[in-house]
């Protein structure tokens, strides 16, 4: 299960996408800090799994930022065209990624 929100902005949305297990964590590697804990509002929305059909409700052209921690997340993302495996970072083994579109 994944938690999935939409931020709207003016110049467009901003999809943040993390898996459930993560969403009270603070994964640390090599002085990279990646502190879902604190920001857990930022992510915590929907709960979803991977069945989730989200271009009912979102298009991936209004999406202008991504923020996607953990391996089902990651996953799902891929799936969605929302982000590409070679953008993929790991901390911890735990899978990320950040996503703008650049006008």
């Amino acid at each position: 299960m994944m938690f999935i929100k939409v931020h709207d902005t003016e110049n467009g949305k901003i999809l943040a996408l993390c898996d459930q297990i993560l969403i009270d964590e603070v994964i640390v590697e090599d002085g990279i800090e990646l502190n879902i804990k604190e920001y857990n509002n930022f992510y915590k929305g929907k709960l979803i799994d991977n069945k989730y059909n989200l271009s009912e409700s979102l298009h991936s052209d209004e999406i202008i930022s991504a923020n996607i921690v953990g391996h089902e997340s990651v996953s799902y993302a891929i799936d969605n065209n929302i982000i590409e495996q070679e953008n993929i970072k790991l901390i911890n083994s735990i899978p990320y990624a950040q996503a703008y579109k650049m006008y």
